[in-house]
């Protein structure tokens, strides 16, 4: 009692503010491998060459995070992040391949390999826990206050959200700063002891997502934090994971703090909600969260329209590419969602009259204006999805060079993959689908056979449709009955004068049919389609 009380007279009198109670950070509990079960061979070999260059030069350093989570229970981490008490210019000078990132938290990013192949294991400082009423605060948000921002090391906005969070600190304290307590476990590769502060391990085994202190302030500190929370219970809800009472309770009420939050930023978390293997969960766990509208106005499109057959089908499908481990991008699973609005502004212009591929790209426009607007790394991301939709109507030709260079194209896969969707719910006729299947993996000799096969397919869509009503001028005579019924070959034929105030608009002008050439007066029938016109030698 009487320790409680002097923790509390020096907490009021320690600098900074510094937030002190009995017992503030938890206890620090190891845990042994015969306990926590981590399989060691699990552990990414470049994170262990990470933890064990710090520790070789002195520093505390362990894999933190989503890594020791997954480990826990069970399953293949995405990645892996290591936390030290090293700073990040002293982790920068350990490795020849590192960079200092970030301004709000500065952190490391270590390099493996090169290329397609390469790994990047994220290293973060142990941070202090501050009390955010003794922060620095700034008016107006990351992009306003720049310059206010230079130099702070702990500042706020006005709504309480952390603006800058880079003062150094123990690891409890780290602990402490986390979200949840299933992601506040560190993991010693070495002596493969997991160190525990918030019973990470205990809420594991209640299959509990409890927010570390209190739900309403952490949300309020960093809004994003909401939408982890359905993150998180979407992705172990398969596992019967639920989220606690009390971490759940402010969510509603905290989600207008999201509106001060950087665009870009709610883009990339809105991605992280879909493409990470459990985009049908989310969508379910916002409806029954109470968040279906108002987190992002794209992802109120995502969920209003993810139980119509095309979205569906695109959900389903980037889940299972991720669990099959196959790479998703986010301009095929948007380009599906927003194919709707497309496809309707399209249709509306060219009920208008307006060309078809001037009407699409039209469309196209308004939609990244009104859907999208103006976020980061929208250049490439509107590049891939315009490619995507506007190959969808070169599918519907299949003559000349155009398959040939369709399939050269670099996102060819991409826009036949959107087609095979389309095909899957009755939009295109399967049988193309199958074809641009067979046609983008034959080789030389078969791509010809398939070539032949679509000429075939043609001419007989061509005999089977009803003909064509002929162009006739208001005013034209009507022809002569003996020319109907078979008049003589040489007998003159009635033909509009060039120029002649009729009215019409001026006609190209007919071949004379030579005596001899046909038994009936009317004009040559068109030729079959692919072949060249008589010329009536």
């Amino acid at each position: 009692m009487i320790k409680n009380f002097i923790d509390k007279l020096l907490s009021k009198a320690s600098p900074g503010g510094r937030k002190r109670a009995a017992n503030p950070y938890g206890k620090r509990v190891e845990v042994p491998a015969s306990v926590h079960g981590i399989d060691p061979a699990q552990v990414d070999r470049r994170a262990i060459d990470v933890v064990r260059t710090l520790q070789q030069a002195g520093f505390e350093a362990y894999v933190v995070g989503g890594a020791v989570r997954d480990l826990l229970l069970g399953l293949k981490p995405k990645d892996f992040d290591v936390a030290t008490n090293a700073t990040p210019e002293q982790v920068k000078g350990l490795f020849r391949r590192a960079f200092i990132i970030g301004r709000r938290f500065r952190i490391v990013h270590v390099v493996h390999g090169r290329g397609r192949e390469h790994e990047v294991i994220e290293v973060s400082t142990f941070r202090a826990y501050m009390d955010n009423a003794a922060a620095e605060q700034v008016s107006g948000n990351e992009k306003t206050s720049r310059s206010a921002l230079a130099g702070m090391t702990h500042a706020v906005d006005s709504s309480g959200r952390v603006l800058r969070d880079n003062v150094w600190g123990p690891q409890d304290e780290d602990a402490t700063r986390r979200d949840f307590t299933l992601n506040a476990m560190y993991y010693d590769p070495e002596s493969q002891i997991v160190v525990d502060y918030h019973h990470g391990i205990e809420d594991a085994k209640k299959k509990t997502l409890r927010m570390i202190g209190d739900p309403a302030t952490r949300y309020r500190e960093d809004p994003v934090r909401i939408i982890r929370a359905v993150r998180f219970v979407a992705k172990l809800g398969g596992l019967g994971f639920t989220l606690d009472p009390k971490t759940a309770a402010p969510l509603v009420q905290s989600q207008q703090l999201l509106v001060d939050v950087p665009q870009s930023r709610m883009f990339d978390e809105m991605l992280k909600l879909l493409q990470t293997g459990h985009a049908i969960a989310t969508i379910e766990q916002l409806k029954k969260l109470g968040l279906a509208k108002g987190i992002y106005p794209l992802l109120d499109v995502v969920v209003e329209r993810a139980d119509t057959a095309f979205v569906r089908a695109a959900l389903t499908d980037t889940d299972r590419r991720v669990k099959e481990g196959k790479p998703v991008a986010p301009s095929f699973l948007l380009a599906c969602v927003l194919w709707q609005d497309v496809k309707l502004g399209w249709e509306r212009r060219l009920a208008q009259g307006e060309h078809a591929l001037p009407a699409l790209q039209e469309a196209i426009d308004e939609v990244f204006e009104r859907r999208i607007g103006d976020v980061s790394g929208r250049g490439k991301l509107a590049a891939d999805m315009r490619e995507i939709w506007v190959m969808q109507p070169r599918f519907e030709k299949r003559a000349g060079r155009v398959p040939e260079s369709m399939v050269a194209q670099l996102r060819f896969r991409a826009g036949f993959d959107f087609m095979r969707l389309r095909a899957d719910i009755g939009e295109v006729d399967e049988a193309l689908a199958s074809w641009w299947q067979e046609y983008s993996t034959a080789d030389e000799y078969r791509r010809h056979d398939l070539m032949e096969q679509a000429r075939e397919e043609q001419k007989a869509r061509s005999r089977s449709a009803p003909p064509a009503a002929r162009r006739v001028p208001r005013d034209a005579a009507p022809a002569p009955a003996a020319s109907r019924s078979g008049a003589p070959a040489g007998a003159p034929q009635a033909e509009p004068l060039e120029g002649a105030a009729t009215g019409a608009p001026k006609k190209r002008r007919r071949r004379r049919r030579k005596p001899g050439g046909g038994g009936e007066g009317s004009a040559p029938s068109a030729a079959p389609h692919g072949q060249a016109p008589h010329s009536g030698d």
